[in-house]
Formats: C-alpha cells, sequence, structure tokens
C-alpha cells in the first residue's frame, strides 16, 4: 500500500504547481503575434483597403 505524503509535501508540491502555472500564463502574455510579412500587390488587382466594403462602390449616404 502506497504511504500518504505529509501535509509540508502536498502543499509544497501545489505551491510549486502554481508557481509554474503562473510562469507559464505570464510567458504566454508577454508572447505577442508574429510580425505579418509585408504585402505584395499582384498586378492588376487593387489592395482592399480598410474603409470597408462599401468604400468606392458609389452607394454613398449624404
Amino acid at each position: 500500500m502506497l504511504e500518504r505524503p505529509s501535509t509540508t509535501e502536498r502543499y509544497t508540491r501545489g505551491l510549486a504547481a502554481a508557481v509554474i502555472a503562473v510562469a507559464a500564463l505570464v510567458l504566454a502574455a508577454n508572447a505577442g503575434p508574429a510580425r505579418a510579412a509585408e504585402p505584395t500587390q499582384v498586378q492588376g488587382q487593387h489592395a482592399v483597403h480598410a474603409m470597408g466594403p462599401a468604400a468606392g462602390s458609389g452607394s454613398q449616404r449624404s
């Protein structure tokens, strides 16, 4: 039969697991998204602007 671990051992393991979990979360939060490659424009096609799909469609409201 397995021997039951002492209370101190259980709290020590729990604390160590908590410290490792916090460190992993901090490292994950600091890892930013990868930089996007520079957009390349194919001849004959225009880049889509951030104004939305209605931009340039001629359906402007006054």
